[in-house]
């Protein structure tokens, strides 16, 4: 007898599921997908989540046996932890496992170190002592006091140079076009995120979605917001704008905190926070962009990729690195020589001996950031908002054309994501296509020197939390030298603070 204990997500290639599996049509969603994944499990066992195209984590019960599945990329967390008398306690949300019988509140100082330089929880562990995450590609079972890890899948890169640039941008079209055809259904209604790029831009011109949802501020410097309007216009659909001020801003932090359950040091976080709160307001499904950044080369410093060569394993641990060891030395008041975020990096080096520097940089960022960061915002958010993202750019059928897309083809002294944009360009204007990649820029190093707004980073600042943690004078000291001048340093000052709420949060006030 099996049981679907949990599960969340979407899946998109559910009419050849139910064709394949028997399923009647007509099927609500939930019970659809519920019966997908039980009739999935009993026809091919382990290999289930090899079936799957979309997002997911979820439970099955069979038996005795706890089977539990995340997906490939980790668009969806998975949770566990094994109590002292041997019982698992898991789950997608991290506030159910800690309220159960069992789980010991404690917490993880080490994981502490990891943040201080990432600005996010990355690899398996989490703040939280002995809690983990299942990561992406993975499954675990776990039967008679056993627990069993095993990874089903993980990015695979094999560069084909037998294509022209055309028609690499013919299959990254194509692709795009099946999966808007998967990603809802006849009888739902999607708005689309839409910023001032690329990725968004396409996938509102390849969506049926008749409005767009952006974020905007005052100060013109910082805006999309403008760009969005334009690019929606073009395509003749509409644009809802949310106007963020810097106390909407600084008033949602403790909100996001509790919400994203670990701690987040991403600014973007907090603008992506209020955007799902407005957006939830007039739809409860919304499409996002995430993904081609990281499969296609999107980011402006893998145009460097070449130049550091073999010293990226020394260095690259992904998207953000705030902080290096001698300043956490000075900072933290317990430090362990252990633990260093280049370890977290050294089996993907090994896997990809070999290949060039920018695919190495790209898987990276693929199994560290995306799923540590991106995701786990999107997700975080979205839920405690009340809205549904999908992501049509994250599937494995798109990475699947990035894995074999050689890297001249991704990058080049010009431009970024060069294949993806030849593609955009085929529903979208040369200047929005070939856009220079601006960011989610957000004003937070401008705002964290304003008194108007960051008392409670000053409170946190001077608190026996952050006493407990830091070497006061020295975090004092960082934050005086960036209201000084070095606004540099917003992203160290923004770090400690945005762990200094959640630990508020959830080892304070409850």
């Amino acid at each position: 007898m099996t049981e679907l204990i949990e599960y969340i997500g979407h899946i998109r290639n559910h009419e050849a599921l139910c064709a394949q599996l028997g399923l009647p049509a007509g099927l609500s969603r939930e019970e659809r997908e519920k019966q997908i994944i039980l009739k999935g499990y009993e026809k091919w066992g382990k290999e289930l989540p090899d079936h799957l195209y979309g997002m997911f984590a979820f439970c099955i019960k069979d038996g005795e046996k706890l089977f539990c599945v995340r997906d490939q990329f980790g668009t969806k967390p998975y949770y566990y932890y094994l109590t002292d008398d041997g019982k698992l306690l898991c789950g997608v949300n991290i506030r159910d496992i800690i309220a159960q019988d069992g789980f010991k509140k404690e917490i993880n100082t080490d994981m502490l170190q990891i943040y201080m330089s990432l600005t996010y929880v990355a690899g398996e562990d989490t703040f939280f002592k002995g809690l983990k995450k299942l990561m992406p590609g993975c499954y675990l079972e776990f039967e008679g006091g056993k627990l069993s890890i095993t990874r089903y899948w993980r990015p695979e890169f094999k560069p084909d140079d037998s294509k022209s640039l055309e028609d690499w941008a013919d299959e990254i079209h194509s692709t795009v076009q099946q999966m808007m055809k998967e990603v809802k259904t006849d009888d739902e209604t999607a708005e689309s995120f839409l910023s001032g790029g690329v990725d968004s831009s396409y996938v509102l011109a390849m969506s049926d979605a008749q409005m767009s949802d952006s974020c905007g501020y005052d100060d013109e410097r910082f805006d999309e917001s403008g760009l969005a309007k334009q690019t929606a216009d073009i395509l003749g659909r509409g644009n809802s704008r949310c106007l963020i001020t810097p106390k909407e801003y600084f008033d949602i932090v403790p909100y996001v905190m509790y919400n994203m359950e670990q701690p987040l040091a991403d600014a973007s976080a907090i603008v992506f926070a209020i955007a799902c709160k407005a957006t939830a307001q007039h739809t409860k499904l919304c499409y996002s962009g995430e993904g081609a950044d990281e499969f296609f080369g999107g980011y402006n410093m893998y145009r460097n990729a070449e130049r550091y060569g073999d010293n990226l394993k020394t260095f690259y641990v992904g998207n953000t690195n705030i902080m290096k060891e001698d300043e956490k030395k000075r900072i933290l008041k317990s430090y362990n020589e252990n633990v260093l975020p280049i370890d977290l990096t050294k089996e993907i080096y090994e896997h990809n001996e070999g290949l060039d520097p920018l695919t190495k940089m790209s898987d990276v960022d693929i199994q560290i950031w995306l799923e540590g960061d991106i995701y786990l915002n999107v997700h975080k958010m979205s839920t405690a908002a009340g809205l549904e993202i999908r992501m049509p750019l994250t599937d494995r059928r798109v990475f699947d054309i990035a894995s074999r897309l050689p890297s001249k083809f991704k990058v080049n002294d010009e431009q970024n994501k060069v294949a993806f944009r030849t593609a955009a360009a085929k529903v979208l204007p040369d200047e929005i296509a070939f856009r220079k990649k601006l960011g989610f820029i957000v004003p937070i190093r401008i705002w964290l020197a304003d008194e108007n707004y960051n008392a409670d980073v000053r409170r946190l600042f001077d608190s026996d939390i952050a006493e407990k943690f830091f070497n006061v004078s020295e975090i004092k000291a960082i934050y005086d030298d960036y209201v000084g001048g070095n606004s540099d340093n917003w992203r160290k000052i923004w770090t400690i603070y945005t762990f200094l709420v959640w630990y508020e949060e959830y080892f304070v006030k409850r």
